[in-house]
């Protein structure tokens, strides 16, 4: 009886063309940069001699890389930036899931000053469509999927439309209890360290003389969740972020401060939560308890979904699989 064995590829060859130094150079980057960044986030090693590029790695990836390196080189008669790379793969990566998924489609379009910015995987797109349709959206996931960002710039797109009046930013300020008096300095100086990411955000999308002049007329506003309590909030877009250190009493707070004509975001990342031992995360009860209520979307990010350096989305799973093999390694012991 014969048997015929299937040997699967473990290196491909990739012919570029038509040749063109100057474009070849630009897909490389520096001392090839762009090419490590292809190799680290499609798990591959690449070695180029002139136009021919060897692939070494699974089969699914190479066939992965092969593709992003002819995506690169139409785009590569301009130098490309890491960003442009980064950014490209993880289009690139979750491009089945477009095909797999009902939810994505076309990205709503954004009023910042970052005219290229868009959802880049599918959910993403979902989330911006969630913040368009409806008053109160909640954004949970893992860190880098954008929840934030995409906020902020919704954010940005609703003041520059005259949607809302304002833009109001909060967050817990201190992990456990916002205990700003433990801290050194007058009030801003307690806070700004907690609420920088949401003024880098801003700066980066509308710039920093337009965010200063904002300020100066009360249209932005930034502040711990604290300070909060007793107000309403009319005709403004809200964001409260890191909202798995709040408590069940501050997000029912926090929710219960929404006026006419606003609209609300809700972000934060359960996998982080920074409370006492033993007390309730006020976002993780949230979801649970507001499920069903008409007027408020969730959309729930994975690991896909991580618009940082490549290594995030494999930290992040190195992680998960950690926790599973220790949850696993309890249950066999009891």
């Amino acid at each position: 009886m014969n048997t015929k064995t299937t040997v699967k590829p473990r290196a491909i060859d990739l012919l570029l063309s038509p040749i063109n130094n100057n474009q070849l150079a630009n897909l490389c980057g520096a001392l090839d940069e762009n090419l490590r960044q292809i190799e680290t986030a499609l798990d591959v090693s690449i070695a180029r001699r002139g136009e021919r590029f060897t692939l070494r790695g699974e089969a699914a990836q190479m066939t992965r890389a092969s593709e992003a390196l002819q995506m690169f080189y139409a785009r590569s008669k301009e130098p490309l930036s890491v960003d442009e790379i980064q950014l490209g793969l993880i289009e690139l990566i979750n491009r089945p899931l477009r095909k797999e998924t009902l939810i994505g489609g076309t990205s709503p379009a954004l009023m910042t000053r970052k005219t290229e910015l868009h959802g880049r995987t599918p959910r993403q797109v979902e989330y911006l469509k969630h913040i368009q349709e409806h008053d109160i959206t909640f954004g949970t996931g893992p860190a880098g999927t954008g929840k934030t960002y995409l906020a902020v710039a919704s954010a940005v797109d609703a003041i520059e439309r005259e949607l809302v009046q304002r833009i109001v930013l909060t967050r817990p300020a201190v992990e456990a209890g916002e205990r700003l008096g433990f801290l050194p300095g007058d009030l801003a100086q307690k806070v700004d360290p907690y609420l920088r990411p949401l003024y880098d955000a801003l700066y980066d999308l509308m710039g920093f003389d337009k965010v200063a002049k904002l300020f100066e007329r009360g249209a932005i506003e930034i502040a711990p969740l604290a300070y909060m309590r007793g107000r309403t909030l009319n005709h403004a877009f809200i964001i409260l972020d890191e909202a798995q250190n709040t408590t069940p009493e501050q997000m029912k707070m926090f929710l219960t401060r929404i006026g006419i004509g606003a609209k609300a975001v809700v972000t934060g990342d359960v996998t982080q939560i920074d409370l006492q031992r033993g007390q309730k995360s006020g976002l993780i009860e949230a979801r649970h308890i507001l499920k069903e209520v008409r007027g408020i979307a969730f959309t729930e990010f994975q690991k896909e979904d991580v618009v940082r350096h490549p290594l995030v989305a494999r930290i992040v799973s190195a992680y998960e699989a950690h926790t599973a093999a220790l949850e696993a390694q309890l249950n066999d012991n009891k």
